[in-house]
């Protein structure tokens, strides 16, 4: 089992609305520096146009940073899909997150089981794992119904409690229901605020280990240490009030939650 970052954890640093918008080899960069070991590539659509050469270059400088590289992406098409599998061949990657929806295509559960039934048996023949992470979109008894059907070791859960609020799904509760098909963590906090004038909440993130995930919990049902299973930092962080601030509490929440893991982790080890 290993702590990493995901891009989702640089989600205002890497974007267009700071001066200076970090690429993936400063990401790179910053996940050694902190002492993770992971580094998750999710929906970063840019990854999908790089040539062979420049995957090749990334892949050898995640070796040299002792980088473990994983990928995320959205929707169940077997093209996509298959592409996915190519890029993870070039860059050794050994997971690849992935959702039943895409921009362009909703399945149904019986088209996602069908779909995954033809992707699934190649994964297996590269070693590598798709995870269904549990978000609002679609229901977490839906999710892990398709992966009991297929029941592959191919194919899991990627675990994101907080998504599954916005569908009325309490995040212990899908924690219990998913932790025998967990394969992948990502780790953020979340709270709900008073609005101004006390009419409505917000509901965002906030530094881990301050909001309402159950940590403990999530660790005592999934075990992610004695089943190996890697946990992703990302964050919900609201826009401050300039792009300074808010790379720096960008910076900020990465520490704290790498900090938080580890030392609820010690088994992980850090760099």
């Amino acid at each position: 089992m290993a702590i990493g970052l995901s891009t989702y954890a640089f989600f205002w640093r890497m974007s267009s609305r700071v001066p200076d918008p970090m690429g993936l080899e400063a990401m790179l960069d910053h996940t050694a520096e902190s002492g993770a070991t992971v580094f998750q590539i999710c929906d970063y659509p840019p990854v999908e146009a790089l040539s062979f050469a420049e995957l090749e270059k990334l892949r050898q400088r995640a070796e040299d940073l002792s980088l473990q590289l994983e990928l995320g992406t959205r929707g169940l098409e077997t093209a996509h899909l298959t592409r996915y599998l190519t890029l993870a061949q070039a860059l050794d990657v050994r997971f690849i997150r992935t959702m039943f929806n895409s921009v362009t295509h909703q399945p149904t559960p019986d088209e996602a089981r069908e779909l995954l039934r033809i992707i699934v048996p190649q994964a297996e023949q590269q070693g590598v794992q798709f995870g269904l992470e549990t978000y609002e979109q679609v229901k977490t008894r839906t999710l892990l119904d398709v992966v009991d059907a297929i029941d592959s070791p191919a194919l899991g859960i990627c675990l994101d409690p907080g998504n599954c609020v916005a569908a009325l799904e309490h995040p212990c509760d899908v924690i219990d229901m998913t932790a025998r098909r967990v394969v992948n963590l990502h780790i953020k906090d979340f709270a709900f605020a008073r609005q101004n004038g006390w009419v409505g909440f917000t509901y965002s993130g906030s530094p881990l280990g301050t909001g309402l995930l159950d940590y403990d919990h999530l660790q005592n049902a999934v075990r992610p240490n004695e089943r190996h299973i890697n946990q992703v930092v990302e964050h919900w962080l609201p826009w401050q009030s300039s792009p300074e601030e808010t790379c720096r509490q960008e910076a900020a929440w990465t520490t704290q939650s790498l900090n938080f893991l580890f030392a609820h982790n010690p088994q992980a080890g850090q760099r």
